[in-house]
């Protein structure tokens, strides 16, 4: 082979290769998910039957995210697009609605039924997007993942369905695990502070009152009169920890901690707690279930 073919032969190589860059060779369904959360579920239910890709990975808020040029080429190429709805993904709805109209696109919290969901002040059916803080909440979107994964690969409907029921019992252990660990918590002890108010869910199905900075999503800062109503909420009830989210920055509630002080009361920070984004792919919060015991364990401590 002389050298002008030889030359040729490499670029048709490497053109295929960029265009194939997300599509698993041996013909497996392409599943491109938002969340690092989404992508758990949707691995765990398609295992090797499909290839999982997501496209925000740990300390990433979904609340900010913008699509790349390389995150549509993967939603072009997918055979199925799963993300979780009710306006995480702000930023990329619009995207996400175009695709729906020439790909198989499934909005997990969108096809929860509403009256399971908690209202936002504002109108127009508003939502609070962070359905998985509540882990009996998260095992009903179980079946949506399974019955999007059986229309876009039929061939394998009944291993998603085994390995579905196999998820839901898993966060059925998951549930009581984390009901019993909060009721170790003293009630009247049983505060969350957070960055901003991503943990209401959690609070309503294990018995906690829940209090953030910012408000449901972190597009908007946080004001002087949130600072002052949690100011004042921290030093009158004597609450003794407040806690940082992964993929919040730090300073929103370091600065809650300085004016506390200021104030003349102490409060620590209780640890890291990840809200809308896992831990690292390779750690144990790079799971959710993982996660979610990291979360309680970390909560469980700090405020006992």
């Amino acid at each position: 082979m002389n050298r002008r073919a030889i030359l040729a032969t490499l670029l048709v190589s490497l053109a295929a290769a960029g265009c194939g860059e997300q599509r698993a060779d041996d013909g497996r369904p392409l599943v491109v998910t938002t969340t690092g959360l989404v992508g758990w579920l949707a691995g765990e239910i398609a295992g090797e039957h499909a290839r999982v890709v997501s496209l925000m990975g740990p300390g990433v808020d979904p609340h900010l995210y913008k699509a790349s040029e390389g995150d549509v080429r993967r939603f072009e190429d997918a055979d199925l697009i799963l993300y979780n709805g009710l306006h995480l993904e702000g930023k990329m709805s619009g995207i996400l609605e175009k695709m729906g109209r020439r790909r198989r696109v499934v909005a997990l919290g969108d096809s929860l039924p509403p009256e399971l969901l908690r209202a936002l002040p504002g109108g127009e059916q508003l939502h609070d997007p962070h359905i998985w803080f509540d882990v009996s909440l998260w095992a009903r979107t179980v079946p949506i993942v399974q019955r999007a994964l059986a229309a876009a690969d039929p061939a394998h409907a009944e291993a998603y369905r085994e390995a579905a029921g196999r998820v839901a019992d898993e966060l059925a252990d998951l549930d009581i695990w984390v009901s019993e660990r909060i009721a170790s918590i003293p009630e009247r002890q049983r505060v969350l502070i957070t960055a901003h108010d991503a943990f209401s869910y959690f609070g309503d199905r294990y018995g906690m009152e829940v209090q953030g900075l910012q408000g449901m999503s972190t597009v908007a800062e946080a004001g002087l009169q949130d600072m002052d109503r949690l100011l004042a909420l921290i030093t009158t009830r004597g609450i003794g920890a407040i806690f940082v989210e992964s993929s919040v920055p730090r300073r929103a509630i370091e600065s809650v901690q300085a004016a506390c002080a200021s104030r003349g009361h102490t409060v620590a920070i209780g640890g890291e707690l990840f809200s809308d984004a896992m831990g690292a792919a390779d750690s144990p919060d790079g799971t959710y279930p993982g996660m979610v015991r990291h979360n309680v364990n970390t909560i469980v401590e700090a405020l006992r």
